[in-house]
């Protein structure tokens, strides 16, 4: 894909969402932490349900060790692989305590060596607590980038160094967000939204979804205003201007209706029949 796509592609992404941000809910850096670490292999939902149940009740290193495995699994259940991550997040907690003063270490190695954190859950984390330029990649993201042509790879890693050199710096910080929602809610795993995406004519993809073949589908619509580098300029079907060239042809088609003897001796025309 050249540099011109791709500029054009995360443009229209920042223009349909100017200020991505994760759908986790958290208040704090260790509350993501937790919560991405967490999102492992389940859904952002599940991961919300636990989460607006626990943090109220423990939400620090400390408390959450005070609780232990047995209190704190109960409120894990939503999420998938509840006993594996219970044990791994009192095991985080313990480290962060013995090793950090109880703080989320900026750094990757530091992130990487906590129980279940992986170098997704570290990316995010970096990227949205500490302000570094990070494009954690999950299997969102990985679908998206092999399927648009954005950055093919084999493996998440690659996929990721890939972004890291392809993608204009301007766009770095929030690409994670605007990818990972796209790959969410449009380009979605088995019936991607092809007819609903903003992006479809940058799209690489060649089986793309036909409008037929969309039977149902919860992607949003996304409208933008095109930008003047791209595009003849002329309004997009369905615009202001086709509604109104509409309303006009069928007011005309009213008036034709309407017209009677007095209309037509006024030297109103009767509409000839086409046949």
């Amino acid at each position: 894909m050249h540099l011109a796509t791709r500029k054009a592609l995360y443009r229209r992404l920042q223009a349909a969402n100017p200020e991505p941000t994760t759908e986790l809910l958290y208040n704090t850096p260790f509350e993501l932490l937790v919560a991405v670490m967490l999102s492992a292999h389940t859904t952002d939902k599940s991961v919300n349900a636990a989460t607006r149940k626990l943090f109220p009740v423990a939400n620090t290193p400390a408390a959450l060790v005070k609780l232990g495995e047995d209190g704190v699994k109960p409120y894990l259940k939503t999420v998938g692989l509840y006993n594996a991550k219970t044990k791994n997040l009192i095991g985080l907690c313990r480290q962060l305590i013995e090793k950090h003063a109880g703080e989320v270490p900026p750094d990757r190695e530091a992130l990487e060596a906590l129980p279940g954190v992986g170098r997704k859950t570290a990316s995010v984390v970096l990227n949205m607590v500490f302000g570094q330029v990070e494009i954690a990649v999950d299997t969102h993201i990985f679908r998206v980038a092999n399927r648009t042509g954005l950055a093919p790879g084999k493996t998440p890693l690659a996929v990721e160094i890939a972004l890291m050199r392809n993608t204009p710096d301007e766009y770095k910080k929030n690409a994670h967000h605007w990818l990972l929602l796209h790959g969410r809610y449009v380009c979605v795993a088995r019936t991607p939204a092809c007819p609903k995406c903003i992006i479809k004519d940058l799209c690489e993809y060649p089986d793309k979804t036909q409008p037929p073949a969309l039977k149902r589908s919860d992607a949003p619509i996304a409208h933008e205003r095109p930008h003047p580098m791209e595009g003849s300029g002329r309004p997009p079907s369905g615009g202001t201007t086709s509604r109104r060239a509409t309303a006009r042809k069928k007011a005309a088609i009213r008036g034709q209706k309407s017209a009677g003897p007095a209309s037509l001796a006024r030297g109103g025309r009767r509409p000839q029949t086409l046949k």
